[in-house]
């Protein structure tokens, strides 16, 4: 497939996140034909539905999304739960009429965090993902952990069978795309 834009939203705002890097990594590591754009999800409201316009930075993630073919979800997990600012910018989204900005789009979700590195977050995104009409890439699952040595000191991700998790997952990506697109 020639030309498959990606939308990637990282759900950690920290300047220096994990989730971030790993963003970084599939950036410049995107298969040939592939281009993958990091949205910027700080200055995001909360949704609320009871504003009398959509602010800015609503009206260009819903023009990032309206671009893209596919999505890349950098999934943080806080309280063995979704990060809050990457349920936001999904609910901001969903509301768009018939959820046409999300359904039937394919998406990717990778993670780093402590412990069992962001698994109970994934999980429960792909559940939010099903209501949503996405399509996932079930294989490879890419839940890095944060703290054994899988970054540098700058913050780059340097563990190879993570770097080779995140190729794999892009190259699945592109294929599902190709699947949904035919």
């Amino acid at each position: 497939m020639s030309g498959l834009k990606v939308l990637a939203l990282c759900g950690s705002l920290r300047a220096k996140s994990t989730n971030k890097a790993l963003v970084e990594y599939a950036i410049a590591n995107a298969p040939e034909g592939m281009q993958i754009e990091l949205a910027d999800l700080s200055e995001l409201p909360f949704y609320n539905a009871d504003l009398p316009a959509k602010p800015a930075a609503v009206e260009r993630l819903l023009a990032q999304f309206a671009k893209a073919d596919a999505l890349l979800l950098a999934c943080p997990e806080y309280n063995y739960s979704i990060a809050p600012a990457l349920k936001n910018a999904l609910d901001w989204v969903s509301r768009e009429p018939n959820n046409e900005l999300m359904a039937g789009k394919v998406a990717a979700i990778m993670g780093s965090g402590g412990g069992m590195g962001t698994s109970r977050a994934q999980y429960h995104l792909r559940q939010v993902c099903v209501f949503l009409d996405l399509h996932l890439v079930n294989k490879p699952e890419v839940f890095c952990n944060a703290f054994a040595n899988t970054f540098d000191a700058e913050g780059k991700l340097t563990d190879e069978r993570v770097q080779s998790l995140i190729v794999q997952q892009l190259g699945a990506l592109q294929e599902l795309a190709l699947r949904f697109k035919n």
